[in-house]
């Protein structure tokens, strides 16, 4: 597969990426989501991944996905866990089996953790992130998939459940223990230490980098983009949000009537030419590389992918 995109963008003499986080359904995008997604793919984003957050928009992500010759993945976001239902996580698992069979369906995600918002860090609402957390990992054990998981401030709990459920999930099939810890799928939006980014490598996962690396400030994010190792990390914009620098107003700015800028997935391929720069490579050689990164953390983006 991967020699056969070498050829392929060789001859071309183009540079392809995958979007592994973008949000093109969020009302920021509204109806003009097929217009930003159609400046994408002139920005050679060949494939993006919408993640949905909510049971509510799990039919949007999907529609999306086969409008554009995207994929998505199923899932309830931590920061939505307040307003679930407590049948949400059965109504999950019933379209995680009903789409079972759908090429475009690649992970369950976005998933995790966040201990940023001050009201998900005390009870009730700590416990019941968890509690969603740890049955959206077991589903996506139970039906194959990699998972799409958030980790703001989070990512030794986010870790701990992990390993809780692999180790769990050997306990109950009898399987070779050796083999139990492995997952598949994507930290987004990873700026944690080395050391937490290698017990994620460790756990088969990659790490996803967006638009913050862009940021001069961003010292930490930007040391591990340039070391960390090239086969663990996979972009994204996570786009409408995590604008790169080149599309951020400060509050100054904002508070004279300049609008935020709006990130989207044609981004993608200025903040890979930011990453490549940092690392010391061609945006080409970072293109190729982590799109197969990226078909390794989700296996079904190969037969999308295909030539």
């Amino acid at each position: 597969m991967l020699r056969a995109f070498s050829r392929a963008w060789g001859e071309q003499g183009m540079t392809f990426w995958i979007d592994t986080h973008c949000h093109l359904d969020a009302s920021e995008f509204g109806p003009y989501a097929p217009v930003v997604r159609a400046r994408a793919a002139t920005k050679n984003v060949a494939i993006c991944v919408l993640p949905a957050v909510q049971v509510a928009n799990f039919d949007a992500v999907r529609q999306l996905a086969h409008a554009g010759g995207d994929s998505y993945a199923l899932g309830i976001h931590p920061l939505y866990v307040a307003q679930a239902s407590d049948t949400d996580l059965g109504e999950l698992d019933a379209q995680l089996r009903r789409y079972r069979d759908d090429p475009r369906l690649v992970a369950v995600g976005e998933i995790g953790l966040d201990y940023f918002v001050p009201e998900l860090c005390v009870s009730p609402l700590r416990e019941r992130q968890e509690l969603f957390y740890l049955a959206q990992l077991k589903l996506a054990r139970q039906h194959g998939l990699p998972v799409l998981l958030h980790v703001r401030r989070s990512v030794d709990q986010v870790l701990k459940g992990l390993r809780t459920v692999a180790r769990e999930a050997v306990a109950g099939a009898q399987v070779d223990p050796s083999q139990g810890n492995a997952w598949f799928g994507i930290a987004h939006a990873f700026n944690g230490s080395e050391q937490q980014a290698k017990a994620f490598m460790d756990l088969g996962l990659k790490l996803g980098f967006g638009g913050a690396l862009t940021y001069a400030r961003a010292a930490q994010l930007r040391r591990l983009a340039t070391h960390l190792p090239l086969q663990a990390i996979v972009m994204e914009t996570d786009a409408p949000d995590m604008p790169p620098h080149w599309l951020y107003k400060t509050a100054g700015q904002r508070a004279a009537g300049e609008p935020q800028g709006r990130n989207e997935p044609g981004e993608l391929a200025r903040i890979g030419e930011e990453m490549a720069a940092l690392r010391g490579i061609t945006a080409a050689d970072l293109a190729l590389a982590t799109t197969h990164n990226a078909m390794a953390a989700l296996p079904r983006l190969r037969s999308l992918l295909a030539p």
